[in-house]
């Protein structure tokens, strides 16, 4: 009987999924709120709402690998979209015996002087880090009674082209046109970065793999970068000479905040910018023998469609 990869969402890093996984000649079903298309063989995409387990049976009854790749479309209101989706996609792999693999962030880790390695403990106190780090351990208390598989996969701030990037569409037009860029928090900071084709290739590959089963795992990422660095490599590959590069100070960040509910809760976050925030990747590398994609070419991918 044939079985399906299953890719719920359809942002970057499910598009991604998709493609990878049909270039390998693995039959997907692609779900999203939206129905979006992909024009590839071993591709379908169906329009589907993940928030309750009748709706994704109806999808298929019989997936191989489920991926949990969604972004709840309200980021200020995590705390009550997240939970649903996360226990009817729970239920799902529960009565299909599939294999979960969802895509995560470094939220849960919450503040710490740490480099983060997969085993630090996840005391996130903020609201969007308490809701990732709860998703992880109702789903780990599961896999660990033995009533489903499942893996998870962390990935840093993505830099692509998008407007869910901080290097994305708040970055690169700017810089095209020679205005001034503006970040959210400080500049001066190392950070790590993740390019979404990384958590992808990840993705696809723990899915598959039973050592990955149980625990989570950092996406290979290349070396830490101030966000000044990043906007002066993206600066250097567009020909745009001494790019003027700022940070919002935070009274201004609070002011925002009080009319915009996505940038209130993006300042909860700021821990991440204000001292290195430094991801390590090496037990990814070392278990799988994985390496991120090229740095040079990641900026090259993030700039391009801007030139269109």
């Amino acid at each position: 009987m044939k079985k399906f990869h299953v890719v719920l969402g359809s942002g970057f890093v499910g598009l991604n999924l998709a493609k990878l996984l049909a270039n390998e000649n693995r039959n997907v079903i692609l779900v999203s709120r939206s129905g979006k298309t992909i024009n590839q063989q071993n591709i379908l995409s169906v329009k589907a709402d993940a928030s309750t387990v009748d709706n994704l049976l109806s999808i298929t009854s019989i997936p191989e690998v489920v991926y949990n790749c969604i972004n709840p479309p309200h980021y200020n209101k995590w705390k009550t979209e997240w939970p649903p989706i996360a226990r009817a996609i729970n239920e799902y792999v529960i009565k299909t015996e599939s294999v979960l693999v969802t895509c995560s962030n470094l939220y849960g880790y919450g503040a710490t002087n740490a480099v983060l390695t997969e085993d630090l403990p996840l005391k996130a106190e903020w609201t969007n880090g308490k809701v990732r780090a709860e998703m992880w351990l109702e789903t780990k208390e599961l896999h660990d009674a033995k009533k489903l598989l499942a893996t998870e996969v962390r990935g840093s701030d993505y830099i692509c082209a998008s407007d869910q990037s901080r290097m994305g569409d708040r970055v690169v037009p700017n810089l095209i046109k020679g205005k001034k860029v503006q970040l959210l928090g400080a500049i001066d900071q190392p950070h790590t970065w993740t390019s979404p084709e990384d958590v992808a290739r990840l993705m696809m590959t723990v899915g598959q793999d039973s050592r990955a089963w149980g625990k989570a795992w950092h996406v290979p990422s290349n070396e830490p970068k101030t966000q000044l660095e990043v906007v002066q490599d993206i600066a250097r590959a567009l020909g745009v000479p001494k790019p003027k590069v700022s940070s919002i100070p935070l009274s201004i960040q609070k002011i925002i905040g009080l009319f915009n509910p996505v940038v209130k809760e993006l300042i909860n976050s700021n821990y991440q910018f204000d001292k290195p925030f430094i991801m390590s990747d090496q037990n990814t590398r070392n278990t799988f023998g994985l390496t991120p994609k090229a740095w040079e070419t990641i900026i090259k991918d993030l700039i391009a469609p801007y030139l269109k």
